[in-house]
């Protein structure tokens, strides 16, 4: 009579290996070492998908407020950028699909003298549309309002502060700001220093300290006026419908600038800043899938000691027929099961984690009475997270890939045992 083999992964090996996991008062060895192995994973897990997701989520916010802020791509050049044609060469750039925005500007430092305060600041010259046209900006007045930018002769001497510029000027709506050039307008003696007292019509908050503590803004026509660029701006900044489509666009851009035209975009212009984010990130990334494996180890440890208690077990499922590939995978379900669980929980506790971050943060904060997130530090007010599905399933992945591997070394010395050796003793 022949004997039917049983389907691999079938139900007497499941239950098997469920019996094995189940460690009773002589196994309480493997059962701490179990533990060990489930919570060394499950926090190896949780680690990596909360410090990815909160490294993703610094990049999205950095982008998001520093293109939101700033342009896409950048034309510069004397021709172009002259009152006489730049209308013209406006118009071409905006007619290029994808393009959402372009806003013709001048930009230049200055001292900016406040309530006994004084500070250096970045003045921004751009037309009343264009500022409205620029949400970060025209949805962030925290104080005051847009109302009278631009209106009078020449633009009107209002002005609009960065909140924590006005902080440390001392100054809010309505108060009286001066704003010092060390590059005016030209005289007989060559350039010469300007100071003009403007109004302060409101304040902006962007949500990174970078720029709220250091830009203003004026209207186009006085920032002329105020820094001697009469008959032209110095740049026309871009802003296209997706970011990531600047490096194609350039040149397309740069055709309709005319040929006079310089045209740079953003990841030029900032390429050292976001190289070393993503440096940073792979860095992190390689260094955190490293823990995966010691944690690992856990695995091995406890797949060896059960091994060691079920010798007997082993020898005489072998006696009844049991195959070693049978043997292999009862102990690979045992093993691959602790990081099956650990893996699990690790993915619903990261996730929850950073669903939650900014309630954890604020929890934090009223705990301890301190500031955990400064965002004079770390240029934004919150801790953001941002999960990257595609980079979580990858660490998943990895993590039972490994383990799985783990296990794999006690099964097959489990598998390769003889039935003989193993009665001898008992």
């Amino acid at each position: 009579m022949s004997r039917v083999a049983a389907a691999p992964f079938g139900l007497w090996e499941r239950a098997v290996a469920w019996r094995y996991l189940r460690a009773k008062r002589k196994d309480a060895g493997f059962a701490l070492i179990s533990v060990l192995a489930v919570t060394g994973i499950t926090l190896v897990v949780m680690a990596l998908v909360v410090i990815m997701s909160i490294m993703n989520g610094f990049r999205a916010e950095l982008l998001t407020r520093m293109l939101g802020f700033n342009g896409h791509v950048y034309v510069a050049g004397a021709l172009p950028l002259a009152d006489q044609n730049r209308a013209e060469t406006l118009r071409r750039i905006r007619a290029i699909p994808g393009v959402i925005q372009a806003t013709p500007m001048i930009e230049g430092q200055a001292m900016v003298i406040g309530q006994g305060q004084i500070t250096g600041a970045i003045v921004r010259g751009v037309s009343a549309p264009d500022v409205k046209a620029t949400k970060i900006v025209s949805d962030s007045i925290k104080a005051g309002s847009l109302q009278g930018y631009g209106e009078g002769e020449y633009g009107g001497d209002m002005v609009l502060l960065g909140q924590r510029l006005a902080m440390a000027l001392g100054v809010g709506p309505g108060d009286f700001v001066s704003i010092v050039s060390p590059s005016g307008a030209s005289s007989a003696f060559g350039m010469s220093a300007t100071q003009k007292d403007y109004t302060v019509g409101g304040l902006f908050s962007v949500g990174m300290s970078e720029y709220d503590q250091a830009f203003a803004y004026m209207p186009l026509e006085q920032a002329q006026l105020f820094f001697g660029r009469e008959g032209t701006v110095d740049v026309i900044e871009v802003k296209l419908s997706d970011p990531d489509l600047a490096p194609k666009l350039k040149f397309e851009i740069g055709r309709a600038a005319g040929p006079s035209a310089s045209v740079q975009d953003w990841t030029e212009k900032n390429q050292s800043f976001f190289s070393a984010l993503q440096v940073e990130r792979w860095a992190m990334r390689f260094i955190l899938f490293f823990f995966v494996i010691v944690a690992a180890i856990n695995i091995i440890s406890s797949m060896v000691m059960l091994v060691k208690n079920k010798g007997r077990d082993i020898a005489i499922l072998r006696t009844m027929g049991a195959r070693r590939s049978a043997i292999l995978r009862v102990f690979f379900m045992a093993g691959a099961s602790i990081g099956l669980v650990g893996t699990a929980v690790g993915f619903v506790l990261g996730v929850l984690f950073c669903m939650n971050i900014q309630a954890i943060q604020q929890g934090l904060e009223k705990l301890t009475g301190t500031q955990v997130f400064n965002p004079e530090i770390y240029f934004l007010s919150h801790v953001p997270a941002l999960i990257d599905w595609q980079e979580t399933a990858l660490i998943v992945g990895w993590t039972l890939v490994v383990s799985f591997l783990a296990t794999l070394p006690a099964a097959l010395h489990a598998s390769r045992l003889d039935p003989v050796e193993a009665l001898r003793y008992e």
